[in-house]
Protein backbone atom coordinates (compact mmCIF):
# COMPACT_ATOMS: atom_id res chain seq x y z
CA UNK A 1 0.00 0.00 0.00
CA UNK A 2 1.32 3.48 -0.83
CA UNK A 3 0.87 5.78 1.51
CA UNK A 4 2.44 8.65 -0.76
CA UNK A 5 2.90 8.74 -4.40
CA UNK A 6 4.95 11.12 -6.29
CA UNK A 7 4.49 12.21 -9.81
CA UNK A 8 6.82 14.11 -12.28
CA UNK A 9 7.69 16.83 -9.67
CA UNK A 10 9.07 20.09 -10.57
CA UNK A 11 11.10 21.81 -7.59
CA UNK A 12 12.19 24.79 -7.14
CA UNK A 13 11.74 28.38 -5.56
CA UNK A 14 11.29 32.02 -6.71
CA UNK A 15 10.93 30.41 -9.96
CA UNK A 16 14.36 28.72 -9.83
CA UNK A 17 14.03 24.61 -11.09
CA UNK A 18 16.04 23.16 -8.06
CA UNK A 19 15.09 19.30 -9.34
CA UNK A 20 12.91 17.55 -11.52
CA UNK A 21 11.71 14.30 -12.85
CA UNK A 22 11.01 12.93 -9.31
CA UNK A 23 9.03 10.19 -9.40
CA UNK A 24 8.82 7.83 -6.23
CA UNK A 25 6.25 6.12 -3.66
CA UNK A 26 6.44 5.41 -0.29
CA UNK A 27 4.87 2.35 1.22
CA UNK A 28 3.61 1.21 4.56
CA UNK A 29 6.45 -0.36 6.39
CA UNK A 30 9.11 1.63 4.26
CA UNK A 31 12.61 3.01 5.48
CA UNK A 32 13.29 5.27 2.46
CA UNK A 33 16.17 7.35 3.03
CA UNK A 34 16.85 10.64 0.56
CA UNK A 35 20.29 11.32 -0.29
CA UNK A 36 22.28 13.75 -2.63
CA UNK A 37 24.74 16.90 -2.93
CA UNK A 38 23.89 19.63 -0.77
CA UNK A 39 21.39 22.05 -2.94
CA UNK A 40 20.19 19.23 -4.67
CA UNK A 41 16.52 19.91 -3.48
CA UNK A 42 16.61 16.98 -0.27
CA UNK A 43 14.97 19.25 1.76
CA UNK A 44 12.64 21.44 -0.51
CA UNK A 45 11.47 17.99 -1.40
CA UNK A 46 10.66 17.12 2.36
CA UNK A 47 8.86 20.51 2.63
CA UNK A 48 6.77 20.24 -0.34
CA UNK A 49 5.48 16.52 0.92
CA UNK A 50 4.56 18.38 4.31
CA UNK A 51 2.56 20.92 2.22
CA UNK A 52 5.01 23.80 3.03
CA UNK A 53 5.52 24.61 -0.27
CA UNK A 54 4.05 23.73 -3.60
CA UNK A 55 5.99 21.62 -6.43
CA UNK A 56 6.30 23.98 -9.61
CA UNK A 57 4.69 20.96 -11.09
CA UNK A 58 3.76 17.34 -10.94
CA UNK A 59 1.60 15.73 -8.35
CA UNK A 60 1.97 14.41 -4.40
CA UNK A 61 -1.04 12.16 -3.76
CA UNK A 62 -1.43 10.62 -0.03
CA UNK A 63 -3.46 7.72 0.46
CA UNK A 64 -6.66 8.00 2.11
CA UNK A 65 -5.45 5.44 4.60
CA UNK A 66 -3.09 8.00 6.33
CA UNK A 67 -4.19 11.23 7.83
CA UNK A 68 -2.01 14.33 8.42
CA UNK A 69 -2.96 13.65 12.23
CA UNK A 70 -0.66 10.49 11.60
CA UNK A 71 2.67 12.07 10.21
CA UNK A 72 5.57 13.43 12.26
CA UNK A 73 7.93 15.58 11.11
CA UNK A 74 11.36 16.97 12.23
CA UNK A 75 12.01 19.98 10.01
CA UNK A 76 16.47 21.22 10.09
CA UNK A 77 16.97 22.40 13.64
CA UNK A 78 17.51 25.72 12.41
CA UNK A 79 14.44 26.46 10.90
CA UNK A 80 13.00 26.22 14.53
CA UNK A 81 13.19 29.51 16.58
CA UNK A 82 16.17 28.03 18.49
CA UNK A 83 14.76 31.28 21.03
CA UNK A 84 11.33 30.22 21.07
CA UNK A 85 9.86 30.73 24.88
CA UNK A 86 8.21 27.99 25.91
CA UNK A 87 8.88 25.11 27.97
CA UNK A 88 10.34 21.78 27.03
CA UNK A 89 7.25 19.63 28.02
CA UNK A 90 4.97 22.40 26.22
CA UNK A 91 7.06 21.93 23.34
CA UNK A 92 6.89 18.27 22.98
CA UNK A 93 3.55 17.76 24.04
CA UNK A 94 2.60 19.79 21.07
CA UNK A 95 3.26 16.96 18.57
CA UNK A 96 0.07 15.96 19.70
CA UNK A 97 -2.05 19.01 18.90
CA UNK A 98 -3.49 17.05 15.79
CA UNK A 99 -5.01 14.65 17.79
CA UNK A 100 -7.15 16.68 19.97
CA UNK A 101 -8.97 17.66 17.47
CA UNK A 102 -11.76 20.25 19.12
CA UNK A 103 -10.65 19.44 22.54
CA UNK A 104 -8.60 22.29 24.26
CA UNK A 105 -6.88 20.15 26.46
CA UNK A 106 -4.33 17.20 26.50
CA UNK A 107 -5.80 14.04 27.39
CA UNK A 108 -4.43 11.36 30.01
CA UNK A 109 -2.55 8.69 27.22
CA UNK A 110 -1.51 12.41 25.24
CA UNK A 111 0.79 13.41 28.27
CA UNK A 112 1.40 10.09 28.91
CA UNK A 113 3.11 10.05 25.43
CA UNK A 114 4.82 12.55 25.66
CA UNK A 115 6.09 11.29 29.37
CA UNK A 116 7.80 8.52 27.20
CA UNK A 117 9.21 10.74 24.46
CA UNK A 118 11.20 12.29 26.49
CA UNK A 119 12.32 9.74 28.44
CA UNK A 120 13.71 8.06 25.33
CA UNK A 121 15.06 11.36 24.22
CA UNK A 122 17.13 11.50 27.92
CA UNK A 123 15.09 15.42 28.04
CA UNK A 124 12.56 14.66 31.03
CA UNK A 125 14.66 16.01 33.76
CA UNK A 126 14.29 19.24 31.32
CA UNK A 127 10.73 19.69 31.15
CA UNK A 128 10.09 22.42 33.15
CA UNK A 129 13.04 24.36 31.30
CA UNK A 130 12.76 27.00 28.90
CA UNK A 131 13.46 25.80 25.14
CA UNK A 132 15.84 29.07 24.85
CA UNK A 133 18.36 28.06 27.47
CA UNK A 134 19.20 24.79 26.39
CA UNK A 135 22.35 23.41 24.33
CA UNK A 136 21.76 23.09 20.87
CA UNK A 137 22.22 19.49 21.22
CA UNK A 138 19.17 19.50 23.40
CA UNK A 139 17.20 21.34 21.65
CA UNK A 140 17.36 18.97 18.88
CA UNK A 141 16.23 16.06 21.09
CA UNK A 142 13.77 18.24 22.03
CA UNK A 143 12.48 18.38 18.63
CA UNK A 144 12.55 14.85 17.94
CA UNK A 145 10.23 14.10 21.02
CA UNK A 146 7.98 16.23 19.75
CA UNK A 147 8.17 14.70 16.13
CA UNK A 148 7.32 10.99 17.40
CA UNK A 149 5.01 12.37 19.61
CA UNK A 150 3.15 13.51 16.42
CA UNK A 151 4.13 10.60 14.16
CA UNK A 152 1.50 7.23 14.01
CA UNK A 153 1.97 6.00 10.87
CA UNK A 154 4.42 8.36 8.94
CA UNK A 155 7.60 10.04 10.04
CA UNK A 156 9.26 12.42 7.78
CA UNK A 157 12.79 14.11 9.31
CA UNK A 158 14.92 16.20 7.73
CA UNK A 159 18.65 15.69 8.98
CA UNK A 160 17.95 14.67 12.61
CA UNK A 161 20.77 14.16 14.00
CA UNK A 162 22.02 17.37 13.82
CA UNK A 163 24.15 18.88 17.07
CA UNK A 164 23.42 15.25 18.58
CA UNK A 165 26.75 13.97 20.18
CA UNK A 166 27.86 9.97 19.19
CA UNK A 167 25.90 8.14 21.83
CA UNK A 168 22.69 9.90 21.07
CA UNK A 169 23.19 9.69 17.45
CA UNK A 170 23.05 5.40 17.69
CA UNK A 171 20.42 5.50 20.07
CA UNK A 172 17.81 8.00 17.63
CA UNK A 173 18.86 5.55 14.79
CA UNK A 174 17.49 2.70 17.27
CA UNK A 175 14.93 4.32 17.79
CA UNK A 176 14.12 4.91 14.44
CA UNK A 177 14.51 1.30 13.29
CA UNK A 178 12.17 -0.16 16.38
CA UNK A 179 9.89 2.17 15.42
CA UNK A 180 10.08 1.20 11.91
CA UNK A 181 9.77 -2.33 12.77
CA UNK A 182 6.57 -1.39 15.17
CA UNK A 183 4.81 -0.38 11.40
CA UNK A 184 5.67 3.71 11.57
CA UNK A 185 7.07 4.27 8.00
CA UNK A 186 10.12 6.67 7.69
CA UNK A 187 11.34 9.28 5.20
CA UNK A 188 14.42 10.62 6.32
CA UNK A 189 16.70 13.07 4.33
CA UNK A 190 20.56 12.32 5.26
CA UNK A 191 23.99 12.96 4.81
CA UNK A 192 25.52 9.74 7.27
CA UNK A 193 25.62 7.53 3.71
CA UNK A 194 26.79 4.36 6.57
CA UNK A 195 22.92 4.99 8.48
CA UNK A 196 21.40 5.38 5.05
CA UNK A 197 22.97 2.25 3.99
CA UNK A 198 22.19 0.28 6.67
CA UNK A 199 18.59 0.57 8.08
CA UNK A 200 16.99 1.90 4.87
CA UNK A 201 15.18 -0.26 2.66
CA UNK A 202 14.61 1.88 -0.33
CA UNK A 203 16.97 4.54 -1.45
CA UNK A 204 16.34 7.82 -3.37
CA UNK A 205 19.07 9.99 -5.01
CA UNK A 206 18.34 12.91 -6.35
CA UNK A 207 20.56 16.15 -8.00
CA UNK A 208 19.35 18.23 -10.86
CA UNK A 209 17.33 15.47 -11.84
CA UNK A 210 16.18 12.21 -10.43
CA UNK A 211 19.52 9.84 -10.51
CA UNK A 212 18.08 6.59 -8.45
CA UNK A 213 14.90 5.52 -6.95
CA UNK A 214 14.77 1.74 -5.86
CA UNK A 215 15.70 -1.13 -3.61
CA UNK A 216 19.07 -0.56 -1.36
CA UNK A 217 20.59 -3.87 -2.63
CA UNK A 218 19.83 -2.67 -6.11
CA UNK A 219 21.62 0.64 -5.43
CA UNK A 220 24.41 -0.56 -3.94
CA UNK A 221 24.94 -2.68 -6.82
CA UNK A 222 24.41 0.88 -9.56
CA UNK A 223 26.73 2.67 -11.18
CA UNK A 224 24.73 5.98 -9.60
CA UNK A 225 26.20 4.27 -5.76
CA UNK A 226 30.00 4.14 -7.21
CA UNK A 227 30.10 7.32 -8.13
CA UNK A 228 28.60 9.24 -5.38
CA UNK A 229 30.31 6.70 -3.06
CA UNK A 230 33.23 8.02 -4.61
CA UNK A 231 33.10 11.66 -4.41
CA UNK A 232 31.74 11.66 -0.46
CA UNK A 233 35.12 9.77 0.29
CA UNK A 234 37.05 12.72 -1.91
CA UNK A 235 34.53 15.38 -0.32
CA UNK A 236 35.28 14.05 3.67
CA UNK A 237 39.20 13.91 2.43
CA UNK A 238 39.25 17.28 1.59
CA UNK A 239 36.85 18.66 4.35
CA UNK A 240 40.01 17.05 6.75
CA UNK A 241 43.08 18.01 4.69
CA UNK A 242 41.58 21.91 4.73
CA UNK A 243 41.37 21.22 8.74
CA UNK A 244 44.77 19.94 9.33
CA UNK A 245 45.99 23.33 7.36
CA UNK A 246 44.08 25.97 9.46
CA UNK A 247 44.07 24.17 12.58
CA UNK A 248 46.87 21.79 12.22
CA UNK A 249 44.38 19.34 14.57
CA UNK A 250 43.74 16.05 12.89
CA UNK A 251 40.36 15.32 13.99
CA UNK A 252 40.39 12.15 15.88
CA UNK A 253 37.64 9.44 15.47
CA UNK A 254 36.66 6.12 15.48
CA UNK A 255 36.84 5.05 12.31
CA UNK A 256 38.63 7.12 9.38
CA UNK A 257 36.32 8.02 6.80
CA UNK A 258 37.83 6.26 4.45
CA UNK A 259 38.11 2.87 5.97
CA UNK A 260 34.52 3.49 6.80
CA UNK A 261 33.26 4.40 3.56
CA UNK A 262 34.90 1.11 2.04
CA UNK A 263 33.09 -1.35 4.45
CA UNK A 264 29.76 -0.40 3.07
CA UNK A 265 29.24 -2.89 -0.01
CA UNK A 266 30.46 -5.80 2.07
CA UNK A 267 28.54 -4.94 5.05
CA UNK A 268 25.80 -3.90 3.70
CA UNK A 269 25.06 -5.41 0.23
CA UNK A 270 22.69 -8.33 0.14
CA UNK A 271 21.70 -8.11 3.65
CA UNK A 272 18.28 -7.70 5.10
CA UNK A 273 17.99 -3.91 7.18
CA UNK A 274 18.80 -4.17 10.74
Amino acid sequence: MAYITCRDLKLGYDGRVVTEGINFEVEEGDYLCIIGENGAGKSTLMKALMNLNKPMSGSIVFSDDIKRNEIGYLPQNKEFQRDFPASVGEIVISGCLSKCGWRPFYNRSEKKIAEENMKRMDIWELRKKCYRELSGGQQQRVLLARALCAAGKLLLLDEPVTGLDYKVTCEFYGLLSELNRAGVSIVMVSHDLEEAMGHSNKILQIGREQVFFGDKNAYLMSESWKSFHQHHKDHCHQNENKQKRITGYEPDRKFEEADKNETYDAQYRGGDRS
